[in-house]
């Protein structure tokens, strides 16, 4: 359905609104700083960024409107040190940070609950119902267990607050036949009820043949204040979501080729499905001062599906592109689980000092259906592709299921020396049972019990009441494959371990007006599965993969008048010790780079009010070159996209905004994920106009 007279409609509405007297909501972006908020991802202390030692990040609600961010991974492709190469293999949400990639180095959360590993996270997607985002740079298995050495992202959801009831409208619309709406209202009920919900949904046709998309989503909550210091709250957020059935284009003689940018050589009845939802009950009391506890019961459940032709290959001398791996794949998996958090103020040997410990244990479940080997081939024409229907011969049924079962504890403390002096310390145990019955081949069942410990050493020197400097050190863990898919062979390895060394110093400074944040690191992870000397066909665990590199941010502000953000990130990403089978000789990959690793990263984005009601945005990404595999026999080029917008401010609740996304429509690749010769292209240039109002 068209929604374009609904827009315009209500934009000539609100233009002569003004005399109404409605609550005001600011899109302009925070006042107070980043750094001198408290990041719940950075430690269960309560520690602000200047505080915490480790280099964290917060991107608020107001810079997801300003920013024009309607999918996570738009947003999460702003963060300093963060490069995304979102493939429907993994649900679309593949991350790297500091040189290690994907959901076994980079974990995903969703308000601080972990979905176990499953290989593939498809909630959350949308920025309509996010409060703000968290990222965590570096080892973080001190607080969220294994599979974080590079980092960890936190979606913080809105949630329901005291006061008058508050209520928002987005209606949108652009190239493509885009169409996005998001509704929000949240409020007091009573004095000791409140609640939150927000739906929204999108829809589009993208840039490429048959490239459909749509998707809904909802999310609600119900606070209960029991008291002054004991609050309930009851969550409830799910998603359906129809992505692009795009597995992206071959390369020709090599080379990225015009011919095919716009081109889709999927099957016309090719499907891509994902139904999430989470559920949770949040118990939050506070029994004296300087005490509080935090409980939180929860249950996941997530059903997937793919059932698509996913590889393409050129015919060299034709106009020929060969398909297979007929794919049929569909996830089955829930998860039940519960994290409680004590935190304690109080003094230690007549010094400050907070100390948290806690608790965590989940149970999942999940079920593998595929049709495996996932035979099938077809040709078809470069130019003129006929999709033709998916068929296989391979008949699809379940495959495996998985048990698991994760139990750990977890502490934290920090001792204030002096005024200006801090210790930072973490401790956190992990034990994780996994049991899978393989039902083609029982005696590849097995099962499994990995035990880790991670632990953070961190001090932080307060220079002033604006200005710290901090170093860590810290030791996690990385499963060497999502957990949830471990083999046999596999099973009989430890997990990777990883250590880092981190400092930095970040500062607030222009009277609150500006920041800046400045880190430096090394990571050496080893254990890693390499082919053994002795035998190519057997593998060892002895492998070492390093990183190393500098990530800058800064903002300067004028209050609403302008704004500018921007980030840098430079590292040296490589194969320490790491051998691989190729044409049945052992091949040494040592000095090579990671595939998907950029090793130079920035953005940059701006706002000026121009006149009264009127405010221009625009902004700059820039990726640097990433290889397409460890051998780094073909590289994937460096690209920068632009973006550039026009708010208008019709009246003091309701603003439209027009936006052009890829405005000098730059062709790139984001990932190589089927193959090396295989790349998913990101979008081209589109364009938006979106109307928002509250009341």
């Amino acid at each position: 359905m068209k929604i374009y007279p609904v827009l315009f409609a209500a934009a000539a509405f609100n233009a002569c609104a003004d005399d109404i007297v409605l609550p005001t909501v600011d899109i302009k972006g925070a006042q107070q700083t980043s750094l001198e908020r408290a990041t719940s991802t950075g430690s269960n202390l309560g520690l602000t960024a200047l505080e915490t030692p480790a280099s964290t990040e917060s991107i608020n609600r107001a810079q997801l409107v300003d920013r024009g961010d309607a999918r996570i991974m738009d947003a999460l492709s702003r963060a300093a040190g963060l490069s995304v190469f979102p493939h429907p293999g993994n649900g679309g949400s593949a991350l790297a940070a500091r040189g290690f990639t994907d959901l076994a180095s980079v974990t995903q959360l969703y308000d601080g609950m972990k979905q176990y590993g499953s290989g593939a996270l498809s909630f959350p997607f949308d920025t309509w119902s996010v409060e703000r985002i968290e990222v965590l740079r570096g080892p973080a298995s001190v607080i969220y267990g294994a599979g974080a050495i590079g980092g960890v992202v936190n979606i913080i959801p809105r949630k329901p607050s005291a006061g008058a009831i508050q209520n928002e409208i987005m209606l949108g619309i652009g190239s493509h036949d885009t169409q996005r709406y998001g509704l929000g209202s949240g409020g007091g009920i009573s004095e000791q009820l409140s609640y939150r919900l927000d739906v929204s949904g999108n829809r589009s046709d993208n840039w490429v043949e048959r490239g459909d998309s749509r998707d809904t989503n909802i999310s609600a909550a119900l606070r209960y204040d029991i008291s002054p210091t004991l609050n309930v709250t009851l969550s409830h957020a799910q998603s359906n979501q129809h992505p692009m059935r795009y597995f992206g284009v071959p390369l020709i003689d090599g080379q990225f080729s015009p011919r095919t940018y716009d081109k889709n050589y999927n099957v016309a009845d090719g499907t891509i499905q994902y139904r999430d939802q989470q559920t949770s009950a949040a118990l939050h009391w506070q029994p004296a001062d300087g005490v509080s506890i935090s409980s939180t019961l929860y249950h996941i459940r997530s059903r997937r599906q793919w059932r698509n032709a996913e590889n393409y290959d050129w015919l060299p001398g034709t106009s020929q592109i060969a398909r297979s791996d007929y794919t049929e794949i569909r996830h089955n998996q829930e998860q039940t689980g519960n994290m409680t958090v004590a935190t304690i103020e109080g003094q230690l040997f007549g010094m400050r000092n907070t100390f948290s410990g806690g608790v965590e244990f989940n149970r999942s479940r999940f079920g593998h259906t595929n049709n495996s080997p996932y035979s099938g081939s077809s040709v078809v024409d470069i130019d003129n592709p006929a999709p033709g229907t998916f068929f296989s011969t391979d008949p699809t049924y379940l495959k495996y299921q998985v048990k698991a079962r994760q139990y750990a504890g977890f502490m934290e403390d920090r001792l204030q020396l002096d005024d200006k002096l801090s210790l930072v310390a973490g401790l956190r145990y992990d034990r994780d049972e996994v049991e899978k019955r393989d039902l083609v081949t029982p005696s590849a069942s097995f099962e499994k019990t990995f035990n880790n410990t991670g632990y953070r050493l961190g001090a932080v020197r307060a220079l002033n009441d604006q200005t710290s400097l901090y170093a860590q050190y810290s030791v996690a863990h990385d499963p060497l494959g999502p957990l949830l898919f471990t083999n046999t062979s596999r099973a009989a390895f430890d997990l990777a371990k990883g250590k880092q060394l981190e400092a930095g110093a970040k500062q607030v400074f222009w009277n609150g007006n500006g920041e800046w944040t400045l880190s430096a690191y090394r990571i050496v992870k080893n254990n890693l599965l390499t082919r053994d000397p002795a035998n190519i066909t057997r593998s060892i665990q002895v492998g070492q993969q390093s990183s190393r590199g500098v990530e800058a941010s800064v903002v300067f502000s004028d209050g609403p008048q302008w704004r500018v953000e921007a980030n840098a990130t430079v590292l040296r990403a490589e194969y320490d010790d790491f051998n691989e089978s190729s044409g049945g000789k052992l091949v040494s990959r040592a000095g090579n780079t990671p595939a998907n690793v950029p090793e130079r990263m920035a953005n940059i984005f701006g706002s000026y009010s121009i006149a009264p009601h009127w405010t221009v945005l625009a902004s700059a990404h820039y990726v640097g070159e990433r290889n397409t595999d460890s051998a780094n026999t073909l590289k994937m080029p460096a690209y920068t996209t632009v973006d550039l917008g026009l708010r208008w401010q019709l009246a003091s609740r309701t603003s439209l905004t027009a936006r052009g996304f890829n405005v000098f429509d730059k062709r790139y690749a984001q990932t190589s994920y089927y193959n090396t010769t295989q790349w998913l292209l990101g979008a081209d240039r589109r364009y938006e106009l979106q109307l928002r109002h509250s009341f």
